[in-house]
């Protein structure tokens, strides 16, 4: 891929069916988090400085157009930090990513930077990962595996403004369901949550956890079901279409990952349902902008993929040197979401073809 122009960078900056019923105090409800842990800069102790050229290791949950634009992030950090860089997609879950990053380990690489798929069962593995090599996250955390910091947003935050998309889309309030890839994932877990949340008019936690399974009755929204697909795009339209048939007064779509939803899209298409279903997505696939310019779909929050991949690298290389200071205390280095509408897309869209190379 090509490098991208100084330009560009600086336009960076401007990116960024099973029926039952709970109450806006479901019993439900379940903690399953507590407050994520600050910087953990001890795990440096056992690291010397790198002599030369560091090698480092970009590593994302699965493929998809998103990562596409952090691989583009991280060759630019390479390229501008003098790093050598090696990007993996794993295309099958967990046990992939696993052994690409064993993988890696094997090649002696001087750090890595991963979006863990499942936080809670990778934590053992990632913990052992940090020993060998200078571990950071990116995109989800899994932030008890004693890594060095998380590079990304606020995915509970992101939830909550995505929460706001589907009121603006139903002011008297409705039905919605949820589509993602995996709930194992810190950053799907998060937003959900912060969907769910904001509906039912809670106060923010990000520790509270829904069970999926349950229909969330709140005074004006229900969310009906969460569908997941584990990244199988057949599957996901497969659901989609399921829940077109099976809600019959549906009136909102949400797709937290970036391919749900264009296939939520033409899923709806296909039915005849465009408009009379609204559609609230995450993240800035290319149907997913121009379906908002058309009016098809409300909104969606983007987060900055270009600016993970650079941070990440940006992060490793200075770790590599011995520079701490690029962590904050907090152990988060925040990239906030922004909420895209008709009233922004246009504007977002052209920085995005900048920062992409699609001019």
């Amino acid at each position: 891929m090509k490098t991208l122009s100084a330009v560009a960078v600086a336009a960076l900056s401007l990116l960024i069916g099973v029926s039952g019923c709970g109450k806006k105090d479901d019993k439900k409800t379940t903690i399953v988090t507590k407050s994520p842990p600050s910087a953990n800069l001890a795990a440096l102790d056992q690291f010397k400085t790198v002599e030369g050229k560091p090698h480092v290791a970009y590593v994302t949950n699965g493929i998809a157009d998103f990562w596409r634009i952090a691989e583009r992030g991280a060759e630019d950090g390479a390229a501008k930090f003098g790093v050598e860089l090696d990007v993996r997609m794993p295309p099958k879950g967990v046990v992939d990513q696993k052994r690409m990053i064993e993988d890696l380990l094997a090649r002696n690489v001087d750090g890595i930077a991963v979006s863990p798929i499942n936080a809670e069962n990778q934590t053992p593995f990632l913990k052992d990962v940090g020993k060998k090599t200078r571990l950071i996250t990116h995109d989800s955390d899994a932030p008890y595996c004693e890594r060095i910091c998380y590079v990304g947003m606020d995915n509970y935050e992101a939830g909550r403004m995505c929460g706001q998309l589907v009121k603006k889309a139903l002011p008297d309030g409705g039905s919605v369901i949820i589509f993602v890839g995996r709930l194992g994932q810190d950053n799907a877990r998060l937003r959900r949550q912060g969907v769910i949340d904001e509906l039912l008019g809670r106060g923010n936690d990000s520790s509270r956890y829904d069970e999926p399974g349950h229909v969330l009755k709140g005074d004006k929204y229900e969310i009906v079901d969460t569908r997941t697909d584990d990244f199988d795009f057949a599957k996901a339209k497969a659901l989609a279409q399921d829940a077109i048939v099976r809600y019959p007064k549906l009136g909102c779509m949400v797709g937290l990952f970036e391919y749900n939803p264009p296939i939520m899209l033409d899923a709806l298409a296909s039915a005849g349902k465009l408009k009379a279903i609204k559609v609230v997505g995450f993240d800035e696939n290319d149907k997913t902008l121009q379906s908002i310019k058309d009016g098809d779909a409300e909104g969606t929050i983007v987060q900055n993929p270009y600016k993970y991949g650079f941070e990440s690298v940006r992060v490793l290389h200075a770790l590599c040197q011995g520079d701490r200071s690029v962590v904050p205390a907090s152990g988060f280095i925040n990239i906030p979401a922004r909420s895209i509408t008709k009233a922004n897309v246009d504007e977002f869209w052209t920085e995005l073809k900048k920062l992409t190379g699609k001019n």
